[in-house]
């Protein structure tokens, strides 16, 4: 195929490598890795490259921040895609990094999505890390822990990359906006293509292609927001990430759990999903809601979500999405209480309330002679000594101190645990308290 041509005859170059950094200093976004004084900043500046694992969402800068470590330590760069590579490829980049060894030059050989390396590519890589051959540098969207063997990530720092901010996409479009090849863009619009973004630059940058070619053809001067949504449609049904629509949409997502309404919360579940939320946002939520709104009367429901999460992280989309909607279900058909969530807020008042009281004699660790001399420990009961394992009518809050946080519901498991504490309640009342 022929290669896009400029007006000049010049091939055409992509509006990614016209905008990709050539300098540390123009890297937009992960400032908390290559700011002042942060970790990668440091080894850039020491001149001293390490094995690394970039880990992070697509499109926020790994395989350019590898690029640049390259240039700033003068060493050839050789690339390899873990999904089309293979032992034969790990082959040639030894042969290479021997031969620019032998004329004193460095290599990093850059792995991408080092995630679907397998056992046998990963043990003709490793030997190589180690004897210091080549500076091993990969990228993945995938938690390494589960994906990268051990051996070869204790030899690599982690570094977590974040997807960029609305700011840092802003700023991309400002470079956008002032390549003259490029139509400007209104500010309406420019709002939306940031939220369909969603902190991937490497999104943003394809969509922007597609519209300059688009624009260019229809001889536009001004992308707006009504030309955009007409040419990119369906493309563009996204979240306003952290606007309204967004938060409401999780708010319905999570009164239709609380209301046991399984068709709602899978109805929403797939509304944010089809938005562009990120499944692990979703994750988080639900995990949140096992607590809040489920709490003991089914704790297998907090297990469950953690589980659901854990299977994402995984899996990755689509196929870990299928475990959120499990736990998504099961929250909505669970019984439901809420009452650990109303205990803990009432006992953070009431802490703040009497402030640091004292702790009891009887209940402080006595672990010296001196302690226990005076009266650290003394006449504590324990519990398992005495009948139903319960010392009953025994005080564990601060003299003077009575509080009541957690009242169990009768549903699920709590109508159980509300029996047992009527008991042990029944039990303190027939045995006199402890006088202190």
């Amino acid at each position: 195929m022929t290669p896009a041509r400029a007006d000049d005859g010049t091939p055409h170059q992509p509006l990614a490598e016209r905008l990709r950094p050539k300098t540390l200093g123009e890297v937009i976004g992960q400032q908390h890795l290559l700011g002042p004084d942060m970790p990668l900043r440091i080894a850039f500046e020491a001149g001293q490259p390490h094995s690394c694992i970039f880990w992070g969402p697509p499109g926020t800068g790994k395989t350019t921040i590898a690029r640049l470590m390259a240039d700033a330590f003068d060493a050839q760069f050789i690339a390899i895609s873990a999904v089309l590579g293979g032992v034969k490829d790990i082959r040639e980049a030894v042969e290479r990094a021997q031969v620019a060894l032998g004329q004193g030059q460095r290599t990093i050989v850059f792995v991408d999505e080092v995630h679907r390396f397998n056992k046998a590519q990963q043990d003709a890589f490793l030997p190589h890390v180690e004897s210091g051959l080549f500076t091993f540098v990969g990228a993945t969207t995938e938690n390494p822990s589960f994906e990268v063997n051990s051996a070869l990530l204790s030899r690599a720092a982690v570094y977590v990359l974040q997807p960029l901010s609305e700011a840092d996409l802003k700023e991309i479009l400002s470079r956008v906006s002032a390549d003259t090849e490029f139509p400007a863009i209104d500010s309406e619009a420019s709002e939306r293509l940031v939220g369909y973004a969603d902190g991937d630059a490497r999104r943003l940058l394809n969509t922007l292609e597609m519209l300059g070619v688009a624009a260019r053809q229809q001889k536009l001067a001004t992308i707006t927001d009504a030309w955009l949504l007409k040419v990119l449609g369906e493309r563009l049904r996204r979240y306003d990430k952290g606007g309204e629509q967004f938060y409401d949409t999780i708010s319905a997502l999570h009164k239709a759990v609380r209301g046991s309404d399984p068709d709602a919360a899978l109805y929403w579940f797939a509304r944010m999903l089809d938005g562009g939320v990120d499944p692990r946002y979703i994750g988080r939520r639900v995990v949140r809601m096992a607590s809040e709104d489920i709490g003991l009367a089914d704790p297998r429901a907090l297990r469950l979500c953690l589980d659901a999460v854990e299977t994402y992280e995984r899996l990755g989309s689509p196929e870990g999405e299928l475990a959120l909607a499990q736990a998504v279900v099961y929250l909505a058909v669970a019984a439901k209480s809420n009452a650990v969530y109303k205990a803990f807020g009432a006992a953070k008042a009431f802490v703040k309330q009497h402030g640091t009281a004292p702790v009891p004699l009887h209940l402080r660790n006595a672990p010296t002679k001196l302690m226990k001399d005076i009266g650290y420990g003394k006449d504590y009961r324990y519990a398992h000594s005495e009948p139903d394992a319960y010392a009953a009518g025994e005080s564990y809050l601060p003299p003077g101190l009575e509080a009541r946080f957690y009242e169990p519901t009768d549903r699920g498991l709590e109508a159980k645990i509300a029996e047992k504490l009527a008991w042990l309640r029944d039990l303190d009342a027939r045995r006199k308290p402890r006088d202190d």
